[in-house]
């Protein structure tokens, strides 16, 4: 082996007759010719080898989504370089549908990658450096895109920009503030208060700050929100190896769930929600409260949660590991966890306040979501069906079975967060693992769903074990939820022969990720090598 001693040659014993040829004198006139230096491994062994036609491939995808969105994305109302310009063409009529194609075309290729991407993982030839040297390689063109799949960060400058101009963020909406920063905000948004933690706030108030003495260029202002928002992806990925391994699970296919896939390359990324924020948060968190840095790990989480509400659901798992790493009885520990992370939390909190500048209207605020209607939400979808199963015997409006069923989604999802907690008391890493079924719990059983929403819970649980069966879920759901809201961030959830079509082929990759002939067109099929005990 390469880390054991070299055996030296030993003479034989006096009178034993033998002679070992390693005892022979060597030749004085011809010198040993020393070892030649090693040579300096090339740039791409120091990236991980990562597979090219992956990488290659899932590059020029986002290239397409960087140009087809410059047209067909979340485009500026007043574009400083497309409009009256030779290309203004490409925003409106046929250029605009071409630039949509190019966009989708670049979805098809995008998934195309990741499940080759995927393949090469499960069967261990490429290991975390090539994963996160591939996906970063994907992300390098939407950087500098427009907002692809959504105009949210239209809708987070002008929050930023609201307290800049003597408005309260979350006792108004943006159309309380004619100018570029609401032109661009979509309709549905334009009289919202801010939904955010006071944290967010302050991140996007810092923006809006910068984009306006630099003459409010939105471009500069979309670019910048979204390289705010990677902060929380590269907390993200310094985090996941050692977390992974707490979590019994493969650091490489980990970054393959949930750094390149497309939902984070294209939504989180692409389309900069802020959600980065809060699994980055989320995830330094979680890793520090099992390092046994309790106050560190309630305050980075308390942040979270000051982005966005639903990472507080984190809290009390994290609690749960403090107490567990005290010393007595489990109530008498679980007291003295409880009341340290209250004081943590509420030491944290009140000073992100006081720096955001902003009053607890935070917390009527948060009912906006709830404005959002569509079925990805199981009470809401349950809702709607419920009325349209009863429509010709019922003779009312939508709202109240949607509304009854929310409730009864409420009620469910403080059971199931409640029994997560219960069974995680032992602490450790399994609290972790169960704060993340939580998360995920609400993002599916709020009044409210949107596909970047399922990140929250996903951040935690990719650092799992999982079977093979399960990551071919993963990839229909995946790709499935790519592709819920058009290009230029319009909901597309009750275009059902759109939908249908769009599930057919995500279930074609989730299939091909374990069968590179998923339709059987080849005349004879090589054996393909078993990847479900390799998937964990």
């Amino acid at each position: 082996m390469g880390d054991e001693m070299t055996a030296q040659p030993t003479r034989p014993a006096a009178g034993s007759g033998t002679t070992d040829p390693v005892d022979l004198p060597a030749p004085t006139a011809t010198p040993v010719p020393s070892a030649p230096p090693a040579e300096r491994p090339g740039l791409w062994s120091r990236l991980g080898n990562p597979p090219r036609d992956a990488l290659w491939l899932g590059f020029g995808a986002a290239v397409l989504l960087l140009v087809g969105g410059t047209g067909g994305g979340g485009t500026l109302i007043h574009d400083p370089i497309l409009t009256n310009s030779p290309l203004g063409f490409w925003r409106y009529g046929h250029g605009h549908e071409l630039a949509t194609a190019l966009m989708y075309l670049g979805v098809i290729l995008m998934a195309w990658a990741w499940v080759k991407l995927g393949r090469e993982v499960l069967a261990r030839r490429v290991g975390g450096r090539a994963v996160l040297t591939t996906a970063f390689a994907w992300m390098l063109p939407v950087l500098v895109a427009p907002p692809l799949f959504t105009r949210d960060m239209y809708s987070y400058l002008a929050q930023g920009a609201l307290p800049l101009f003597g408005f309260d963020p979350y006792g108004v909406g943006p159309e309380a503030m004619p100018g570029v920063f609401t032109d661009n905000v979509h309709y549905f948004w334009q009289d919202t208060p801010a939904p955010y933690g006071p944290l967010f706030i302050l991140v996007a108030k810092s923006w809006a700050w910068v984009t306006i003495q630099l003459g409010s260029n939105m471009v500069v202002g979309v670019i910048g929100t979204r390289l705010i928002m990677c902060i929380g992806l590269a907390l993200l990925v310094w985090t996941l190896p050692e977390l992974t391994r707490r979590l019994g699970g493969r650091p490489a296919l980990a970054l393959w769930i949930v750094v390149a896939n497309p939902v984070t390359v294209i939504h989180l990324v692409g389309g900069g929600h802020n959600d980065l924020l809060l699994v980055g948060l989320l995830s330094v968190g979680c890793l520090a409260a099992l390092n046994r840095r309790h106050v560190v790990a309630i305050a980075l989480v308390t942040l979270a949660m000051a982005t966005k509400a639903s990472a507080g659901v984190a809290l009390p798992f994290l609690v749960l590991i403090w107490a567990g790493h005290l010393e007595g009885s489990f109530p008498r520990r679980l007291v003295r966890a409880g009341a340290a992370g209250i004081g943590v939390f509420l030491v944290v909190f009140t000073g992100v306040t006081l720096a955001a500048q902003v009053d607890l209207g935070w917390l009527p605020a948060l009912s906006a979501p709830s404005m959002i209607v569509n079925w990805l939400s199981v009470p809401t979808g349950i809702g709607e069906f419920l009325h349209t199963l009863l429509a010709g015997v019922v003779s009312a409006s939508k709202q109240p079975f949607i509304n009854v069923s929310r409730v009864i989604g409420g009620i469910a999802l403080v059971a199931i967060i409640a029994w997560q907690w219960w069974k995680a008391r032992d602490g450790e890493a399994d609290a972790v693992r169960r704060a993340g079924i939580a998360l995920l719990a609400v993002a599916l059983l709020s009044p409210a769903t949107l596909p970047w929403y399922l990140s929250w819970g996903m951040a935690i649980l990719a650092m799992v074990p999982w079977s093979a069966r399960g990551l071919q879920w993963l990839v229909f759901g995946s790709l499935w939820l790519m592709i819920v809201y058009y290009p230029n961030g319009e909901a597309a959830l009750y275009n059902w022969p759109y939908l249908i079509v769009c599930a057919l082929f995500a279930g074609l990759a989730a299939r091909s990720l374990l069968r590179p002939d998923p339709l059987g067109l080849r005349r004879s099929r090589p054996s393909a090598p078993s990847v479900a005990a390799r998937a964990g």
